[in-house]
């Protein structure tokens, strides 16, 4: 049975197209230990031809899926960072701080099992801009997982460095890509509400 799962994933991998972002091309805090990277259009193009094969997560927090929106085709968020219990403040970052889901691993792997999928099995994640999904990978790898794509331009895309959107995230990602998505949330999909 395993070597079915590793053969089918070499196939899934073999007979993919050939995507935009290669390592050398991808920022260093966005690189991966896997390095399988999608753009945003090439997740939803991946997801929607292997759709029964794949597990699409929205690794945001819960406050940012429903306040920002969430894709439309990801089966679940499943947060990879969280807010602590009492707010604390970063003053590096300059906003609040999240702390690693202690849960993620486990959930990521009961979402993989309702879908009657195993960890052999592709695994696309994406975050508010590429950052948090690599280091979900990165994570992922550690714990055997053989394909995890991240949306290097994630949801909300990069920062515009000039021009009149200057600051904003304006310069790709799922949303600037016209992608459908939704603020509307389906409960079945949140993180700790479908169970």
């Amino acid at each position: 049975m395993k070597s079915r799962a590793l053969l089918l994933a070499a196939l899934l991998i073999a007979s993919a197209p050939a995507y935009a972002f290669d390592a050398a091309s991808v920022p260093p805090i966005k690189r991966t230990k896997l390095q399988q990277y999608l753009s945003a259009k090439e997740a939803a193009e991946f997801v929607k031809k292997n759709a029964s094969t794949s597990l699409f997560l929205d690794i945001r927090t819960p406050a940012e899926t429903a306040f920002v929106g969430m894709p439309a085709m990801a089966d679940a968020n499943v947060p990879y960072m969280v807010e602590p219990a009492f707010p604390v403040w970063d003053d590096a970052k300059n906003t609040l701080q999240l702390e690693l889901n202690p849960d993620f691993l486990p959930e990521v792997r009961r979402r993989l099992s309702a879908k009657g999928l195993t960890p052999d099995d592709p695994v696309v994640l994406i975050c508010r801009s590429g950052d948090r999904s690599a280091a979900a990978s990165n994570l992922l790898a550690e714990a055997g997982f053989k394909i995890a794509y991240t949306v290097v331009d994630g949801f909300e895309g990069d920062l515009a460095a000039g021009g009149p959107n200057a600051g904003r995230r304006a310069v790709n990602g799922w949303k600037n890509a016209g992608l459908a998505w939704s603020y509307r949330l389906d409960k079945s999909k949140m993180y700790q509400l479908d169970k």
